[in-house]
């Protein structure tokens, strides 16, 4: 009897540990993520906060209008405690649907830039990406880059080549031009741009691919300059496919806007569901993923810039030097997107 107590009591006091690692959850002993994120390097985190805890936690995949209507669907009833987007306008978008619920942790609000969450804490930046220019050297001299509305001048005619469209990487460059300069300004941008793309090897102007496609279509010749998010280049290099990393070792990176606006930035997101029955529990996975730990294991493996501004850079992004940013919070990029996709469209931008 008495060696059954003292395992019980062992066995309290190492949960109890576990548990003040990263505070107390209240109610049960796992989470459910929605998650737009796809990176295997997310899965190592996920595994050490529960190694941390004790808290299992349980993904679901799914791309940002999917998730965000299956909450809505699902209200009260949702299983889900935390939605992660790839896009911090997603998270806006959600915070508008009233799917989110303000986070309460001086600890966030302390290390994560006010320009990099809302105003109101439904969601916070959990990781940073620029959107630049990749261009082929031998096709393109440095001292001929400046700004993003520059790729709209004849001298560009053919040259340039990005994703659709439906992208919400180039939705959202397009709404940082709303929100810095206005519609009318960002609709000349978007036609310029269009009368600029080059010529694909189908002999369309039609962007396809992801930015890894935008990248190789430079390298071979079908344009001399793409507009990509930089954590590509990262992931180009150690994909193990001779082809990427050929273009990632071959074409040049460059910031631009650097004498004006600044380059465009975004950010994955974070928040905690509105109907969660597990807000303790979500509110440690939320700070966990800006702690130094998980913030130097996002920039190190996936080359994304780390939010938390205690962490370094990965030895990659620092070789591309530092750059000036956009001056804007990010909310701006959710209240301007549906404006910004119809400015698209109509500027032929398919």
């Amino acid at each position: 009897m008495k060696s059954l107590l003292l395992l019980l009591s062992v066995t309290t006091l190492i949960g109890i540990l576990a548990a003040c690692q990263f505070g107390n959850p209240s109610g049960g002993d796992s989470i459910t993520v929605f998650s737009e994120r796809h990176y295997d390097s997310d899965h190592v985190l996920y595994d050490r906060f529960t190694d941390q805890t004790g808290i299992r936690v349980n993904i679901v995949h799914h791309s940002a209008d999917p998730l965000l209507n299956r909450l809505e669907n699902e209200g009260e009833d949702t299983i889900a405690d935390v939605l992660i987007i790839a896009d911090a306008g997603g998270l806006e978008r959600a915070k508008n649907r009233h799917l989110l619920r303000p986070i309460e942790s001086a600890f966030l609000t302390d290390v994560v830039p006010e320009n990099l969450r809302d105003p109101d804490n439904h969601w916070f930046g959990m990781t940073m990406r620029a959107r630049v220019f990749v261009y082929h050297p031998e096709r393109v001299g440095a001292s001929e880059l400046s700004t993003y509305e520059a790729l709209t001048e004849p001298a560009w005619h053919g040259r340039v080549i990005t994703r659709s469209s439906e992208n919400i990487y180039n939705q959202s460059l397009m709404a940082s031009l709303i929100e810095i300069a206005g519609e009318a300004h960002a609709r000349d941008f978007a036609e310029g741009l269009v009368n600029n793309f080059a010529v694909r090897l189908d002999g369309t102007t039609t962007p396809r691919g992801n930015d890894r496609a935008q990248a190789i279509s430079v390298l071979a010749g079908e344009a001399d300059l793409a507009i990509m998010n930089t954590y590509y280049i990262g992931v180009m290099l150690n994909s193990g496919d001779a082809t990427q990393i050929e273009a990632a070792q071959t074409l040049e990176v460059f910031f631009p806007n650097q004498a004006t606006t600044g380059t465009h930035v975004n950010a994955s997101a974070v928040g905690v569901v509105k109907h969660t029955s597990n807000v303790e529990a979500a509110t440690q996975f939320v700070e966990f993923l800006l702690s130094e730990e998980a913030q130097r294991h996002f920039t190190t493996s996936n080359y994304e810039y780390p939010v938390n501004p205690n962490v370094e850079w990965a030895d990659l992004l620092n070789e591309w030097g530092a750059f000036n940013a956009q001056d804007m919070n990010l909310s701006a990029l959710g209240k301007h997107n549906r404006r910004a996709k119809e400015i698209m469209d109509e500027a032929g931008w398919r």
